[in-house]
């Protein structure tokens, strides 16, 4: 909160916040003298009301946040979901968002196409190690194959994905590809013909 702030990256990985701590953590990022630009809270036992907490401080001050972090926390899809009614925001610039291993389902995939067919900054996304399965690729295409898609990488590493999963996928890399220059589809259920019939198309 201080005036002139200087902090533009702030990591706290590992660290045992909780959602007590975040709240407390809150109070600055809604300060607008706050200048921060990467928010990293990897595995820091947080669960979905971190996500009304930090969604609730950056309507307040969401223009100078790029990049945020909540890898490995339980926010389930309850808090993506407060999540993307954030990103959809016309005043937020966050660009990449890392979300694996947050106990995501399909649902989630939902939410997150809607903030790729809204016009959002977002180039980077991470959902690696979430079930997300090949019903949850099929509702994130939809977000792909939108003009005003921005992503630039996209990381679904061991999602349970299938070949459906993959077929969807290239659908709509095929309605939008002028943005797309990252795909990790590492660990996932794909065989062999699918997959280089994917590099081909």
């Amino acid at each position: 909160k201080a005036d002139p702030s200087h902090l533009m990256e702030l990591d706290l990985t590992g660290s045992k916040l909780q959602d007590s701590g975040v709240k407390q953590l809150s109070v600055g990022l809604e300060s607008p003298n706050c200048r921060l630009k990467a928010l990293l809270l990897a595995n820091c036992g947080l669960s979905e009301i971190s996500c009304d907490y930090l969604v609730s401080a950056l309507k307040s001050n969401p223009s100078h946040l790029r990049e945020l972090d909540l890898s490995s926390n339980n926010l389930q899809d309850a808090g993506v979901r407060t999540l993307s009614v954030g990103l959809q925001s016309p005043n937020w610039r966050l660009e990449s968002l890392r979300l694996r291993l947050c106990s995501l389902s399909e649902v989630s995939c939902g939410h997150l196409a809607a903030v790729l067919q809204s016009n959002c900054y977002l180039k980077e996304l991470d959902l690696s190690q979430n079930e997300l399965q090949e019903s949850g690729v099929e509702l994130l295409s939809a977000g792909l194959e939108s003009p005003k898609c921005r992503l630039e990488t996209l990381r679904l590493k061991d999602c349970q994905i299938t070949d459906e999963g993959c077929d969807s996928l290239c659908l709509a890399l095929n309605s939008n590809q002028q943005c797309l220059r990252e795909l990790d589809l590492r660990l996932n259920k794909l065989q062999k013909h699918r997959t280089e019939a994917a590099v081909l198309q």
